[in-house]
């Protein structure tokens, strides 16, 4: 199964002398996927299930690296295994994914693997410089000289062994400390630092499908401070509605910072959830909620109707028929409901059904698609259709839609369970054998 990892690097970011907690930074990255780990001074990020309900590759790198920009982070890098984003992000390569994996790590040098660079000095002696000279040695002597991580690592990283991390969890209640780089004289001043922490807070908002309605910035004193100032203060900030904006709140936060005067310099800072309410996801339906608007669908779909036209709004009804492909019927929403009771096709029906049947190979008079087919239930006969004329387009004339089929439940071993269809001919003709649906 493909990956797609992100590697986070913290001990050297953007800004060093204002660092942030990587437990802060694993909690932001939640709002991306469950599948985030912290290793060290490494936040690792398992994507592949999530690129598609965020815009796919490019829309997630976006929103990765800019909220990991925000945080202070600048070395980060994208791989198919996480110890291989980790490589690429110690030697600055953005993009692992720009060649075939092999290729991209070799010629880094081993440092950038902690359990090859554990065994650096007997390695250099050995004259290896890259991962690809580690790779040469013969894997019998690495494992009797080495211990067994060297070997286990590199076989993650190139994608050859699976990789396993106890996840990070996301904590009911949101609380982050930021130490400040240095006295902050004036409330204004505090923003910088405290706009950090927001963001911490818009991704564990984010990652619980929750807003905020108040926070509280607390702001602790340094030790050089008069008597009389305590040892800090705070201000709570609260919001007209539910929101997880970062910049909305970042501007809330502005506007009451600037009516705050400072007692003694300020050192470190703790931001606060104090008020949390869940957001309801506005329906991306083309349809609205009937539970929300009060309004039934069928008067939304008699507006639509007019607004487009009848051929363009169409309804599925369905008719009095036992051939699949025309048991369903699409009218218009004006048109009459059939008043006979529809007869049931015995037997199970497939959860998708092929608009034409395709036609499959047969070997030793058994059916074939994607190799043998076992027949598990049938047959199922189903006849009808001499009613139905339609005109030929061969000619001036009409064709009957009549069919005489018997239908069979088969078993694939590639493609599961399948609706195929033997058609009823007479006895000197050979019969041909039909795929017409598929079970989820």
């Amino acid at each position: 199964m493909s990956m797609y990892w992100a590697a986070l690097l913290l001990d050297n970011a953007g800004d060093s002398s204002l660092r942030i907690d990587p437990c802060g930074v694993a909690v932001w990255a939640l709002q991306f996927t469950p599948r985030v780990a912290q290793k060290d001074q490494t936040v690792l990020l398992e994507v592949e299930q999530s690129l598609r309900l965020f815009g796919g590759e490019d829309h997630m790198h976006q929103l990765v690296e800019e909220g990991a920009s925000e945080l202070g982070v600048s070395r980060l890098a994208w791989a198919p295994t996480s110890l291989a984003a980790l490589a690429c992000a110690r030697v600055g390569i953005r993009d692992g994914f720009a060649g075939p994996l092999a290729k991209v790590l070799d010629p880094l040098p081993f440092e950038c693997i902690d359990a090859v660079n554990v065994h650096g000095a007997t390695l250099a002696r050995l004259g290896c410089r890259t991962l690809a000279d580690v790779r040469k040695l013969p894997r019998g002597g690495i494992s009797r000289r080495f211990d067994s991580q060297l070997l286990l690592a590199l076989d993650q990283a190139y994608g050859l062994r699976s990789e396993g991390y106890p996840w990070v969890t996301l904590p009911e209640t949101f609380s982050a400390k930021l130490e400040l780089p240095g006295r902050v004289d004036t409330a204004p001043g505090l923003m910088f630092g405290a706009r950090r922490l927001l963001v911490q807070l818009g991704g564990w908002l984010a990652a619980r499908h929750c807003g905020v309605t108040a926070f509280t910035l607390h702001w602790c004193h340094d030790t050089m401070r008069t008597r009389d100032a305590g040892d800090g203060g705070e201000i709570t900030v609260r919001t007209a509605q539910s929101t997880q904006s970062v910049e909305h709140l970042c501007r809330l936060l502005t506007e009451n910072l600037a009516k705050v005067q400072l007692l003694a310099p300020a050192s470190d800072l703790v931001l606060s959830a104090t008020e949390v309410t869940s957001i309801i996801e506005e329906s991306r339906s083309l349809l609205p909620d009937a539970r929300a608007t009060g309004e039934a669908v069928e008067l939304v779909l008699e507006r639509i109707e007019a607004r487009l036209g009848k051929k363009r709004v169409l309804r599925p009804v369905l008719t009095e028929d036992t051939r699949m492909e025309w048991m369903n019927r699409w009218q218009p929403m004006d048109a009459k409901r059939p008043t006979t009771k529809v007869r049931q096709v015995p037997g199970p029906q497939p959860t998708w059904i092929l608009k034409t049947p395709l036609r499959l190979d047969v070997m030793d008079e058994r059916p074939l698609y994607q190799g043998p087919l076992q027949l598990l239930l049938g047959p199922e006969r189903v006849e009808g259709g001499w009613w139905h004329r339609v005109k030929d387009t061969e000619g001036s004339g009409q064709r009957s839609l009549n069919v005489a089929r018997d239908y069979w439940v088969a078993l694939s071993q590639h493609a599961g369970t399948l609706w195929i269809f033997q058609q009823r001919l007479p006895k000197d003709e050979i019969a041909s054998w039909y795929l017409h649906g598929l079970f989820a």
